[in-house]
């Protein structure tokens, strides 16, 4: 489907700064409703990768209406719907696209006097391991309360780095627009000529990549308003018994939570790390071995140590920086006073989740004018924070 009306300042060739989730959706929507209006898309990445950070380290679990009373709250809807599209679009089979439920599940921490009522029921996890029935004393590890977060109507879940290769093999594969992807890192100030018409990305070389329209989507480092900051979360991927289906929010041993995937194994995370300026390279981020222990250590305790469903070994530990701002609203729209620049990031915990709708609504101001019509983008003024105290 493709758009024929464009903004008169707009460029066919667009440069896009960042190669996670935000910049892909951005590609993937020019390509797929405005590709009439499109010469070329070049991906610039300080890695050269496709998803090197967060986007491809998250655990990409998708709530319709967490949001709903919020500023993106509309944003959210959105995109949820848009990840259903997508894994028709993209074979969700193949991006491990798939509803599920939620809950947040209380375990015990000590031994102590058992609560009164029988065994409790919709417990994924539960086992012998963790559950107690009504002659039992509660002991560690013991599940002693359920509360239902969403089940598949509201729930889902995808693959952040299988969604993103995806949709850049989607954008390559559209024969009318030329397509980069090019390693390298893109001054913040776009170069202009003499009359103030934006002639393109300048790279830390010299380098300049014509274009004109530009978007900047660097996530946690990206550097316009001096306001991003990066939350480090490290996260540890263990193989399960069998195929689980209920995503957990644990409440105690440290809130840890558990995003089971398809192919038998289980995203775990917590215990993130304060805010602070990013400044490890995309895909390089140190791991700690302290913090992924705490995580092993926690799910453990909480879902019925070694003999329960998350006892093993993790087959995979890594860690990312989620980007935030100073009221935990993205950075959506043009910059100002950089003409034909733009900036989409800080999305926080959401970003895989509200990627998709980000990404449609960027597409549409970049060569309309005009977000989507599902998107109101007042709140999140890249400038909002100009001449503000911040962090």
């Amino acid at each position: 489907m493709s758009s024929s009306s464009t903004s008169p300042e707009f460029s066919k060739d667009i440069v896009i700064v960042g190669a996670g989730i935000i910049g892909l959706s951005t590609a993937y929507y020019l390509s797929r409703n405005h590709d009439e209006n499109i010469n070329s898309i070049t991906l610039v990445d300080r890695s050269g990768c496709i998803a090197p950070a967060a986007s491809g380290k998250a655990g990409g679990f998708l709530a319709l209406d967490w949001n709903d009373y919020s500023s993106v709250g509309p944003l959210t809807r959105r995109s949820f719907q848009l990840h259903a599209d997508l894994a028709e679009e993209l074979d969700g089979e193949k991006i491990q696209y798939r509803r599920l439920t939620c809950s947040s599940i209380s375990v015990a921490e000590t031994s102590r006097k058992k609560p009164n009522g029988r065994k409790l029921q919709g417990v994924e996890w539960a086992d012998d391991n963790n559950t107690i029935d009504a002659e039992s004393e509660l002991q560690p590890g013991n599940i002693v309360g359920i509360r239902p977060l969403g089940d598949e109507d509201t729930i889902a879940q995808v693959h952040p780095k299988k969604l993103c290769d995806a949709m850049w093999k989607a954008i390559e594969s559209n024969k009318n627009i030329e397509t980069n992807l090019v390693e390298g890192t893109v001054k913040e100030k776009a170069e202009y000529d003499s009359s103030g018409k934006l002639i393109g990305a300048k790279l830390d070389d010299g380098t300049i990549i014509n274009a004109g329209t530009i978007l900047f989507s660097c996530g946690p480092w990206t550097e316009h308003g001096n306001c991003m900051v990066g939350v480090k979360y490290h996260s540890a991927i263990i193989p399960t018994p069998r195929v689980l289906s209920q995503s957990v929010f644990f409440d105690g041993y440290g809130d840890p939570e558990v995003y089971p995937r398809p192919d038998s194994t289980a995203y775990c995370c917590g215990f993130p790390d304060p805010p602070v300026r990013v400044t490890e390279f995309p895909g390089k981020e140190e791991v700690r071995d302290e913090k992924i222990e705490e995580i092993v250590n926690s799910v453990r305790n909480a879902s019925g140590g070694i003999n329960g469903a998350l006892g093993t070994e993790p087959e995979l530990k890594q860690s990312c920086y989620l980007p935030t701002t100073p009221d935990n609203l993205p950075l959506m729209g043009e910059i100002r006073d950089q003409k034909g620049c733009f900036i989409a990031s800080g999305h926080g915990c959401w970003g895989i989740l509200m990627g998709p709708a980000t990404g449609e609504a960027m597409a549409s101001l970049m060569t309309t004018g005009a977000s989507s019509k599902y998107v109101k983008m007042e709140s999140f003024r890249p400038e909002r924070f100009e001449n503000k105290p911040l962090w």
